[in-house]
């Protein structure tokens, strides 16, 4: 391997001939060999955006000669559509500020501008001009968490649909509620599929709340929030650029302090996406109680079949994309304490857990809008409802003389269910002998699509 040699602020290091990164970046690669982990590729398309906005303002604002800006936003564009990690090689456990890895893109933009233009560019005179680490890597974090929360909620939306057409399709039909995990008063499954839809929904809204925040920006405040070595004007125009780029609204941080020392809204966007866990946690463990089985569980409906489930048993079929999601929701709930503990370390002026913040809220939003998509598309819309087993269930439930209390009271209606329970004989049976009720009477009264209608 042959090395060239480059020099900053510290003097020269050494570092491979061919890269594309120069000496700030090897540093950075020579002190932190901490995990095979490095910035998720949608923060370092982040980064990229932002210096491409910060040129084209930078442009207009007259601080950079045309042909270098538009160096910079070839270079950057070049990147964007044709992303190579090899060239990002940081540790995701660096400097808390991500320092390392804006110095990282704006060396590697550098060194491409450079030789497209024959100019010599540098990383941080003109790659970098009116910004700070410390106001790039937050706007990092925003501009990445708005994309995917973007598509996430779009995913959402999606789930939602499908659940609704479920409903139409199966809503119907009438099956035993549970509480408890034990036999309850009947329930459609509309309703069933009504409650899982209005989760998704609450938790969309929740993360449409979050992005109201999500999308108010920490560039302009360069290092410390005042805006040192920016022009007044940077931050609204970077804004506007960026948003030309992203199709998203953005606007500048109304507290440059706020958005250097906190990660407050990022904090509150990973406990709206818990929110979404937790209701796919619940949805997914529904059908897979729903499923099991299917002689010895509940077998209420068949999930898709979409693998074998065992290495030894044969013909066994497992719920595997309800336990996937629920892995994901796992996860999620796991990011989010991450995000929290890192969240507080907002020492003074500036946060110093950055890169953790960043890594673990695109995994969230990422994992849940894929789990999402997947329970949707490959669990609810295909699931299929064992109708012999919910009648048969409904037949034998002796919850249903609950009906009753109203005319024999709860204590003759609870003689019958315990007798209903010990025969193993359907409650209405039983209630034909143990009351002055006719079967017809009975039927009507113990009809499990009336009862499920309140």
């Amino acid at each position: 391997m042959s090395f060239r040699t480059e020099r900053d602020s510290m003097g020269e290091v050494q570092l491979p001939a061919e890269v594309l990164y120069q000496a700030q970046t090897q540093r950075a690669l020579d002190n932190f060999q901490i995990s095979a982990l490095t910035m998720p590729p949608a923060f370092i398309k982040a980064v990229l955006r932002i210096k491409q906005a910060a040129a084209a303002a930078n442009l207009e604002l007259k601080l950079l000669q045309p042909e270098i800006a538009s160096a910079i936003t070839s270079a950057a564009e070049q990147q964007l559509l044709e992303l190579d990690m090899s060239h990002y090689p940081i540790d995701l456990f660096q400097t808390g500020s991500g320092t390392s890895t804006n110095m990282n893109v704006n060396e590697v933009l550098a060194t491409l501008a450079s030789k497209s233009s024959g100019l010599h560019i540098s990383p941080n005179d003109h790659i970098n001009l009116g910004q700070s680490s410390n106001d790039v890597i937050p706007t990092a974090i925003h501009l990445s968490a708005a994309l995917a929360n973007h598509q996430l909620m779009e995913t959402l939306t999606q789930l939602e649909a499908v659940i609704a057409t479920k409903a139409k399709e199966i809503g119907h039909l009438v099956k035993t509620g549970r509480t408890h995990l034990m036999d309850a008063m009947p329930v459609t499954f509309a309703q069933v599929l009504s409650g899982w839809q209005a989760q998704i929904a609450h938790a969309r809204q929740q993360l449409e709340f979050a992005q109201q925040q999500v999308v108010a920006l920490a560039q302009g405040g360069t290092a410390v929030g005042t805006g040192v070595n920016a022009h007044p004007d940077f931050a609204a125009l970077f804004c506007q650029k960026l948003s030309q780029q992203t199709g998203l609204n953005f606007k500048p941080s109304a507290n440059f302090f706020f958005s250097l020392g906190s990660q407050d809204a990022i904090v509150a966007l990973s406990s709206a996406s818990k929110v979404l866990a937790v209701a796919l946690m619940k949805i997914a463990n529904d059908l897979r109680w729903m499923n099991s089985g299917p002689l010895a569980g509940l077998g209420e409906i068949a999930l898709p079949a979409l693998q074998p489930g065992s290495s030894i048993m044969p013909g066994k079929v497992n719920p595997v994309i309800p336990e996937a999601v629920a892995m994901v929701a796992a996860q999620a709930i796991g990011n989010d304490a991450t995000i929290t503990v890192a969240g507080q370390s907002g020492n003074f002026e500036l946060n110093v857990m950055l890169p953790v913040i960043a890594h673990n809220i695109l995994q969230s939003l990422e994992l849940l809008s894929s789990a999402s998509s997947a329970l949707g598309e490959k669990a609810i819309a295909g699931f299929r409802v064992q109708e012999d087993k919910i009648n048969e269930a409904l037949s034998r439930n002796p919850i249903l003389v609950t009906a009753l209390n109203p005319l024999i009271g709860y204590l003759k209606a609870a003689d019958i269910a315990k007798q209903a329970y010990k025969e193993k004989r359907p409650v209405i049976d039983v209630a034909v002998e143990q009351t002055s009720y006719s079967r017809e009477e009975l039927e009507k009264l113990l009809d499990p699509a009336l009862l499920s209608q309140g």
